[in-house]
């Protein structure tokens, strides 16, 4: 027997264990600085023809070689920022309604329908934006149209990892909160909101990456116009990932280029949201 009271077979095992884990985070992060290593190269012919004005302009015109990302920045940040407005109230309450709430026959059915609706394509998604939200509703291909649609495609994201962090709240703990008197809620705010704060900022984050990422469904109903910076949510705009997949065909070697360095800052913009989140969650945890 092994000192520390693991046979040696075990030993070897969880040795064998972590090895494979540590090589595979490192397979990832070598992927990942592969990947923007790539994509900064290919972008690089954009980046130095334009200078700190790609981040800072708001031109965008490939027949004059001028690339300007402002406003498809704003574009992206503020689809996102709609989106998670109207988001992340519907799908924490109803990952606590599943969780906390509902009877145990109404459950199963309620997660079978969030997670038909995780899978609908996105293009789907877009066209129904386009054919309800935009016409019959009247609301127009704008900022707030993609909104509307990144928060429909979010919601069932968000919901089911928020149910999941829930669901790890230790019975005890919600069980001696209500046995001193706690209400319902008081026992959803002093221990189920407290434990899976943590997990519940990680599942706002996905969300957001998948609405600053979401491609198809915003092209269709953003409106596609360039140069737009503005906080009137029915105005129309533009995304990163709207405009590279608008362009990317018609795009010749340097308007390809500066395709490439949209993405990259989306990359680069994304890493920023999360190191952000990911400080807001240490610096509010215990300790």
């Amino acid at each position: 027997m092994h000192a520390s009271g693991l046979s040696p077979r075990s030993h070897h095992a969880d040795n064998a264990f972590r090895w494979t884990a540590a090589l595979a985070a490192g397979l990832v992060l070598v992927i990942l600085g592969l990947v923007a290593a790539t994509m900064t190269a290919r972008a690089w012919p954009a980046f130095s023809h334009m200078g700190v004005s790609f981040l800072t302009s708001r031109d965008w015109s490939p027949a004059d070689d001028q690339y300007g990302a402002l406003a498809f920045g704003f574009g992206t940040l503020y689809t996102s920022a709609l989106a998670l407005a109207l988001a992340v109230p519907i799908s924490l309450g109803v990952a606590l309604f599943v969780t906390q709430v509902a009877p145990g026959w109404a459950k199963r059915p309620l997660i079978y329908l969030l997670d038909l609706c995780a899978v609908v394509p996105s293009v789907v998604w877009g066209l129904w934006g386009m054919l309800v939200l935009s016409e019959r509703f009247g609301l127009g291909l704008s900022f707030l149209t993609a909104g509307l649609i990144l928060a429909v495609m979010i919601t069932p994201i968000i919901t089911s990892l928020s149910r999941e962090v829930i669901d790890t709240t230790p019975s005890a703990d919600k069980e001696a909160a209500l046995a001193l008197g706690a209400t319902r809620w008081e026992m959803i705010r002093a221990t189920v909101l407290p434990h899976s704060r943590g997990g519940l900022v990680g599942a706002v984050m996905l969300g957001l990456g998948r609405a600053m990422g979401e491609t198809i469904a915003v092209a269709l109903v953003i409106g596609s116009t360039h140069g737009q910076i503005t906080a009137n949510p029915f105005a129309s705009g533009n995304s990163m990932p709207a405009v590279i997949a608008n362009e990317w065909g018609e795009a010749d070697e340097l308007h390809r280029s500066a395709l490439i360095a949209l993405a990259v800052a989306l990359f680069a913009l994304t890493i920023v949201v999360n190191l952000i989140a990911t400080w807001i969650v240490r610096r509010r945890s215990p300790g």
